[in-house]
């Protein structure tokens, strides 16, 4: 049987062509995986950034919340702590704002690169 689709130079060409088809079908299926994996790796650098910023302002926002205290200790706490430590508490939360807005910017940033990158790559795809 294979001897006369040998022999057959129709048949042949055939299926020498369903083997290029074949081949170039493969090749097209892997470079699409590739670039998937690519897109892939991108989204989690992205998202994890954006992780990463909200953890750091959560973290460094939540000090700020008022805690619970007792009734009877809330007034003279509150007194005692205005007039002891009214500078200390403005000066660590402006420290601790720049800090969350200059990791917030590094991240951006590091994002932004990453999406620029996405991007280029996907316009030089289509060209």
């Amino acid at each position: 049987m294979e001897l006369l689709e040998i022999q057959d130079p129709e048949k042949r060409k055939f299926m020498e062509a369903s083997e290029r088809h074949k081949r170039a079908l493969e090749k097209e299926v892997k470079h699409i995986s590739d670039k998937t994996e690519q897109m892939a790796k991108n989204a989690l650098i992205i998202g994890g950034a954006l992780a990463l910023t909200y953890l750091l302002v959560s973290q460094l926002g939540d000090s700020e919340k008022p805690r619970k205290k007792n009734k009877k200790n809330a007034e003279e706490t509150d007194a005692a702590d205005t007039a002891t430590h009214p500078s200390e508490a403005s000066l660590l939360s402006k420290i601790g704002s720049r800090v969350v807005d200059q990791a917030t910017l590094i991240l951006l940033d590091l994002a932004k690169e990453k999406l620029s990158e996405f991007l280029q790559s996907r316009k030089n795809e289509h060209s």
